[in-house]
């Protein structure tokens, strides 16, 4: 702790959390308000110190830092939240771009106002409205989902709930399951835009945008791509949002609808209900139902349809093994 630090602590100035944006990509975008609250601060909480200690070395500024993840920041937040109360200053950056959106540091905010502490926000670069900004799609209003869900099934199920807000859909994507992603949106929204916009404010900034379908062929041919990614998903059209609004009118749930484990779970439900017993059949439509909600990937390693045979047949055992160790027999 400095000298300057110390005299403020004896004389009773008030803590504060600075949440503070830090660069996307490059670290021109860091501005002088935010540098020169990581020199005021008592300590400075991070995702990665790794990450922020490259950063503070850019800056020339050499503090104590705090592992703050997802996996600790709760067990963390409340000896936190007391030095606040004790007068110190903390600093809290994600690994990139502004805190609290798809970051962990939401759960410190939380502590901090429920403790009565006082919180800052020092703003800086936000990858999700860049990548809107940059794509050229029409940003007048727009929805920020984050991550999609891991399974091709949720994806799906979810994109669908999403489709009738009358805005730009953005979501946040790693390299790895980009393929994926864009395979769901299309076919949610095989006649949206679609841009997907990599590498934002590097050296290699790129962004490529067409129709959903279009794109991921495009992206198929590339293969895949470096750098954190974020997807713009163009608004509906006219046409699209009345169809969609007047299927909302009329009761049905179009995510529920295309959610075949739900209809697996009820389809059982139905049978046993009625005596049906626990047979080989059911086995078969379990792994059936495992086939419709995965999409495996060709690699050097399997070919798809390999894959896909080892994955519903995997399904197929398991099943018939529940069974059998609930005492069942097939």
């Amino acid at each position: 702790m400095t000298e300057n630090n110390t005299e403020r602590l004896v004389a009773g100035a008030e803590g504060v959390l600075s949440m503070v944006g830090t660069p996307i990509g490059n670290l021109g975008d860091l501005t002088p308000r935010a540098a020169q609250a990581f020199r005021d601060a008592d300590v400075i909480c991070c995702e990665d110190t790794r990450v922020t200690s490259k950063l503070l070395a850019y800056l020339g500024i050499s503090k104590p830092l705090v592992r703050c993840d997802e996996n600790v920041i709760a067990r963390r937040a409340p000896e936190l939240v007391d030095r606040l109360l004790a007068g110190e200053r903390i600093a809290f950056a994600s690994d990139a771009g502004m805190p609290s959106v798809s970051d962990p540091g939401q759960v410190l905010v939380d502590a901090a106002r429920e403790a009565g502490a006082r919180v800052e926000v020092l703003p800086g670069p936000s990858a999700c409205v860049t990548a809107l900004v940059l794509s050229g799609i029409p940003c007048d209003q727009f929805f920020f989902e984050g991550f999609l869900p891991r399974k091709h099934g949720e994806r799906v199920k979810r994109l669908r709930r999403l489709a009738s807000i009358p805005g730009a859909l953005l979501f946040y994507e790693s390299p790895h399951r980009a393929e994926a992603s864009l395979e769901a949106i299309a076919e949610v929204f095989p006649g949206r835009e679609v841009a997907l916009c990599r590498e934002l404010t590097k050296l290699h900034e790129e962004v490529l945008r067409d129709e959903a379908p279009v794109l991921l062929e495009r992206l198929r041919e590339r293969g895949e791509l470096k750098g954190e990614m974020v997807i713009v998903v163009a608004p509906p059209s006219e046409e699209e949002l009345e169809r969609l609004q007047a299927v909302l009118s009329s009761g049905v749930d179009e995510g529920a609808a295309v959610d075949p484990e739900e209809l697996l779970r009820s389809d059982i439900a139905e049978g046993l209900a009625a005596g049906a017993p626990v047979s080989l059949d059911l086995a078969d439509r379990f792994a059936q139902a495992v086939k419709e909600d995965i999409n495996p990937r060709d690699s050097w390693r399997a070919a798809k349809d390999f894959r896909m045979h080892i994955a519903v047949e995997s399904a197929r055992r398991a099943f018939i093994e529940a069974v059998k160790l609930a005492g069942g027999d097939l």
